[in-house]
């Protein structure tokens, strides 16, 4: 007599198998024991760990329902260990009840039998109802825990960088690592006093042994970002989207944390720092940006960079998949053509790069104006403040809190100053770096972090489009002239 064929599905959470003491193991020996007895086998099981997100539960019921639609002539019945191990929900739930009414596949449970009557199905349901119930109320209870874990002070998640989580007489608390937590606090003194642009403050932790971790020793430009720009270093904690006091340990101090802070709105930060992404380079193929990815080997922890389009994965789209030394090596050549071996030719190019950045650096100097404006008006306040004082018409507390507010404002001012006199500074030094760029090219390129390449590639070229694995620029005046090799003053009258 030819065996019954069965399909099964196993599925528990860390959480339930430590209260219910049963794991997948289990389910899974209940249910070839429960196959066997109903005289079948089982043909074809699915198993969800503890591990798996709802996304993957999703899609793992749904290959079940799939396949027994598809397998219904074939099959006897679907099994699982319990009701609430067949669906997370109500909706899953209908689905199974269509599939037996719809294409005659029957479930079952394994420690929960019930009968194929009204009465049964009844049962069923309440015991499905019951477990989408307890599944509801559980997510409650998490949200609540978690927002008294928030309310007294404590990370809602894993702790930052920095900082690490232990258990001490089963509670959970956060302290400051002692391995990574100086790490945190050298890089916000570094980036607000050492005049470093990201890329340098990245290259400046290396070269002083400061290491992210032993698989990525340097620090990820995206994460050192993110951590320049986390208040959690205050002292603060993040729950949704709002920021709350914290019991832990502050890495950094407020006069540091607000320099960065400053530092950081001038200079706009781009998500991925890297030379020839950020719609830099556009596909001739297809038309869309180029982007780029970084891959860290874990055996060696060196990094490499790819850039290709964000199309790549498109049927019957080019698969040109180029590292970031192809490209440069591309680069380099472009550059080459624009050296520049006559004096004449050089005293050209250098007058029309200055005049190139007089606007630039006029509109730098009357932002610094308006800031040092707003200096001098708060300073008259003070100066006011002081006199209303003297003459009795404001008290102490009136006078204290007024001046700590205008302090507050005087040293954020006198910081966007410093940001500002430092852009002026950086500007002047890309307009020198790009005079060289006919000099000593090939040199200045290798050894430029990367806002430096990027800020040279903003001078010098209009665009990019990838054709195939060639890059092909459209390049700036008076730059195009020197890639033609063309440079000749009286042959645009002096003029860009």
């Amino acid at each position: 007599m030819k065996k019954k064929q069965f399909i099964a599905l196993a599925r528990v959470s860390s959480r339930e198998q430590e209260r219910e003491g049963f794991s997948l193991d289990v389910q899974v020996d209940g249910l070839n024991r429960d196959a066997e007895r109903r005289k079948g086998k089982i043909v074809k099981l699915w198993r969800i760990a503890e591990t798996a997100s709802k996304k993957d539960e999703r899609k793992t019921f749904k290959e079940l329902i799939a396949y027994a639609k598809k397998h219904a002539a074939e099959l006897d019945g679907i099994l699982f260990y319990k009701i609430d191990r067949a669906a997370r929900n109500l909706f899953d739930y209908v689905e199974l009840e269509r599939l037996e009414s719809e294409c005659d596949v029957p479930f079952y449970s394994v420690t929960q039998p019930t009968e194929n009557t009204p009465s049964g199905r009844m049962q069923r349901r309440m015991l499905a109802s019951m477990a989408s119930f307890f599944t509801e109320q559980q997510s409650l209870d998490v949200k609540e825990g978690v927002k008294r874990r928030v309310e007294s002070g404590l990370f809602p998640q894993k702790a930052p960088y920095g900082y690490r989580n232990l258990r001490v007489d089963k509670r959970s608390i956060v302290e400051v690592d002692p391995v990574n937590g100086p790490k945190i606090t050298k890089l916000f003194h570094l980036h607000a006093y050492g005049q470093l642009t990201l890329d340098g403050l990245r290259e400046r932790l290396y070269q002083e042994g400061i290491l992210y971790s032993d698989s990525c020793p340097r620090f990820p430009r995206s994460k050192l970002y993110a951590i320049l720009r986390d208040r959690s270093y205050l002292g603060d904690v993040k729950f949704q989207g709002q920021w709350h006091p914290g019991t832990h340990t502050p890495l950094v101090d407020r006069v540091t944390w607000d320099r960065v802070q400053v530092l950081l709105g001038e200079k706009v930060y781009r998500s991925h720092e890297l030379t020839y992404a950020g719609d830099l380079i556009r596909c001739k193929h297809c038309g869309h940006t180029v982007t780029g990815e970084s891959v860290v080997k874990k055996t060696t922890g060196k990094e490499y960079v790819y850039y290709r389009c964000s199309l790549y994965n498109t049927p019957g789209h080019p698969r040109v998949r180029l590292s970031e030394e192809k490209l440069d090596r591309q680069l380099l050549s472009i550059f080459d053509k624009m050296r520049i071996e006559s004096e004449d030719r050089r005293e050209w190019f250098a007058r029309q790069l200055r005049q190139r950045t007089k606007a630039e650096q006029e509109e730098a100097r009357l932002k610094a104006e308006e800031v040092q404006r707003q200096l001098s008006l708060l300073r008259q306040q003070q100066d006011r403040l002081v006199n209303l004082r003297l003459l009795g018409e404001i008290d102490d507390r009136t006078l204290t809190d007024k001046a700590t507010e205008l302090r507050d404002r005087g040293a954020m001012l006198k910081l966007n100053l410093d940001a500002c006199d430092l852009g002026r500074e950086e500007n002047n030094e890309v307009a020198i770096k790009a005079f060289e760029l006919s000099q000593n090219l090939r040199a200045k390129w290798l050894t430029s972090d990367y806002a430096a390449k990027r800020r040279l590639l903003e001078i010098v070229f209009l665009n990019f489009v990838l054709d195939d694995v060639t890059l092909v620029p459209e390049t700036r005046k008076p730059f195009d002239i020197l890639a033609e090799g063309l440079l000749v003053s009286s042959s645009r009258g002096g003029r860009i």
